[in-house]
């Protein structure tokens, strides 16, 4: 199986947290779409025959666009692709822009997933981070997406933020389990270079962000989502059964994808590509009938510390036996005698040869995972 991401790189205004490409300028939005479909064109050999099981319209906020533009491109993805019969198709989108006609429109192009922008219930919370949304639209959004068809809905929401309390913290968890919403990605504020929180807090003009903030809420989210039923799959993201991720678990499992679109990046198995981060030079690029993208081949030990790094967030681990057979027994033998002091401070846990973070050691995952690298 193979998945499919396109990169919609439009956004009505600009989080202060955010570090993926997008514009607030709308200026190419008419013609993007038309390069898309003809990247499509010059991409559609890069997965070979793999079947695509998995579509996802990744931003930048690719509910902007309108369904119309959706419809073409999933459309143009059939008739390049063999999608199969009943794949995941994944729109991201932020409340404000799914009215009930919206949500129509996208049902009827063939959206059957949203991974929906809340990051909070509270309007504090959202001027703070300068979203577009308020919060009566962050809560309205879920019921009318329901009404509308989709009932495979996952939410964003931030925590470890300076205006979230943790009784704050515990009423959006709470909100979004009241609301039956079946799969949460949950994610600690962090401060990416050149951002607008980066710069505000350089100038003094914010607090650092408390790390033990970010730590208690994440343990609080364990305890609430445990308890709510919610499986724990992968460090950031919740589901109830059988309301995992197909895209993202995909990734996980090291599945080959092909991505379209400004700053898109795309894995075939051996080595990884990634398109120009410049709505303007990916344009005139396509237009010319050149897809403008980097490309790096991936080393054995380049691919077993990438395996090393994802396995250990999800809730499958790291399976030394798969680890055998694709890198060698060596390097097999290797990352157990590695993890012996992380297994030792209860961090980490050996069963059945398989490696795993124990509920203390998720706290710790990338440390931890660097420390393994071969």
């Amino acid at each position: 199986m193979a998945g499919i991401y396109i990169h919609i790189p439009f956004c009505k205004k600009a989080c202060h947290y955010c570090n993926f490409y997008f514009s607030t300028s709308q200026q190419h939005r008419g013609e993007m779409t038309d390069c898309l479909l003809a990247e499509m064109d010059l991409q559609h050999h890069y997965l070979g025959d793999a079947p695509v099981s998995t579509l996802y319209f990744g931003g930048g906020t690719p509910s902007i666009l309108p369904a119309g533009d959706v419809q073409r491109l999933l459309n143009k993805a059939r008739s390049l692709f063999p999608v199969t019969d009943n794949p995941e198709i994944t729109l991201e989108a932020n409340p404000d822009d799914l009215t009930p006609e919206k949500l129509a429109e996208l049902t009827a192009a063939g959206v059957n997933r949203l991974s929906i922008g809340i990051q909070s219930f509270f309007e504090d919370d959202l001027r703070w981070m300068n979203r577009a949304h308020n919060a009566e639209q962050a809560a309205n959004c879920i019921t009318e997406a329901r009404k509308a068809g989709i009932t495979n809905i996952s939410i964003d929401l931030i925590y470890g933020g300076p205006t979230l309390t943790d009784e704050r913290w515990a009423q959006n968890v709470a909100k979004a389990i009241e609301l039956g919403v079946p799969h949460l990605s949950c994610y600690a504020l962090t401060v990416e270079p050149g951002t607008a929180l980066d710069h505000f807090i350089e100038k003094n003009k914010i607090e650092p962000i408390d790390p033990d903030r970010a730590a208690r809420h994440l343990e609080m989210l364990m305890n609430w989502a445990t308890a709510a039923g919610y499986e724990h799959y992968e460090i950031s993201n919740f589901a109830l059964p059988g309301w995992h991720s197909r895209h993202n678990s995909s990734y996980w499992k090291g599945t080959s994808y092909l991505g379209l679109g400004p700053s898109a990046h795309s894995f075939n198995g051996t080595s990884r590509q990634w398109n120009v981060a410049n709505n303007a030079l990916y344009i005139q690029s396509i237009k010319q009938g050149q897809v403008p993208f980097e490309v790096e081949t991936l080393t054995p030990v380049m691919m077993l510390n990438e395996f090393i790094m994802i396995s250990l967030r999800t809730a499958n681990g790291c399976d030394l036996s798969v680890v055998a057979e694709r890198f060698g027994q060596d390097k097999s033998a290797e990352i157990p005698e590695a993890s012996e002091d992380f297994i030792a401070k209860g961090l980490m846990r050996l069963d059945s040869n398989i490696l795993r973070l124990t509920r203390e050691g998720k706290f710790f995952a990338d440390g931890i995972a660097a420390e393994l690298f071969s």
